[in-house]
């Protein structure tokens, strides 16, 4: 049964006129998991990603979010039935505070909606949601600074704050971790554990350290299919997914106690 899931995909395809490249994915998340999609370059991830929060719409199949349909919902749609997400690449707004970021966040869940004629200033409970999310990712030293000033940890660590400042309970972050060095990526795997207890995450990476060290399971998306799906132990095992694209990673892993 679709409800017993935070996130199920049933046969979805994508097709970009007459090329497939989204090739019948069956996926089903349980509540609360934490799933890695993982793959080699061009493998369809991130149309993955687009297809689940209504980016683009399948060409054919059903995606569920907790039980209901979403696959002909637009983005905000999705995004307020429980469903929030990163990108790749930073989106914030550069020239507020990182408060105002935060703050500018919380507003819809909190039921401000279109409200024109409140000052922000005001608003007690989004200042305290904004300063709760600043402690949680550790820049309530930063909270005055605008987001253009930030570190590019620290911007990926404020775009964390605003994908989950709506409260969403499925939440997809698109490599959270890329361009990091290791002491940033240790720091952000410890920062994303922390922010999503209790949600369910799903992680685009490519970082075989964060997703060994972050997943409960992960997916292996090979030209438009799920070819694995499975506990990172029996995926590391998986002589399939290692002859496909995990290879000498997988070894350096092991390697490495990850």
């Amino acid at each position: 049964m679709s409800a017993t899931y935070a996130l199920e995909l049933r046969d979805v395809r994508k097709n970009f006129g007459k090329t497939e490249i989204i090739r019948g994915v069956n996926l089903a998340v349980e509540l609360g998991e934490r799933v890695a999609v993982i793959g080699p370059n061009g493998a369809g991830k991130s149309t993955l990603f687009n297809l689940i929060s209504g980016r683009f719409g399948p060409t054919s199949g059903d995606i569920f979010l907790n039980g209901k349909t979403i696959q002909n919902k637009t983005p905000y749609e999705i995004n307020r039935l429980g469903l929030s997400r990163s990108f790749q690449i930073t989106n914030i707004f550069p020239k507020l505070s990182v408060f105002e970021n935060l703050r500018c966040a919380v507003l819809w869940s909190l039921g401000y909606k279109y409200t024109f004629f409140k000052f922000l200033s005001g608003l007690k409970d989004a200042n305290e949601r904004a300063d709760e999310l600043l402690e949680m990712i550790r820049l309530d030293k930063k909270r005055d600074v605008l987001a253009v000033n930030l570190t590019y940890a620290e911007q990926r660590a404020l775009e964390i704050g605003v994908t989950i400042a709506g409260g969403a309970d499925v939440i997809l972050l698109d490599e959270p971790t890329a361009g990091m060095s290791k002491s940033e990526t240790s720091r952000f795997i410890h920062l994303i554990k922390e922010v999503t207890v209790g949600k369910t995450l799903l992680t685009v990476e490519h970082d075989m350290g964060v997703v060994f060290g972050l997943a409960d399971k992960i997916a292996v998306v090979v030209y438009g299919e799920v070819i694995a799906f499975d506990t990172p132990e029996a995926v590391r095992a998986n002589a399939k997914v290692q002859e496909a694209y995990l290879g000498s990673s997988v070894a350096d892993s092991q390697a490495g106690g990850h």
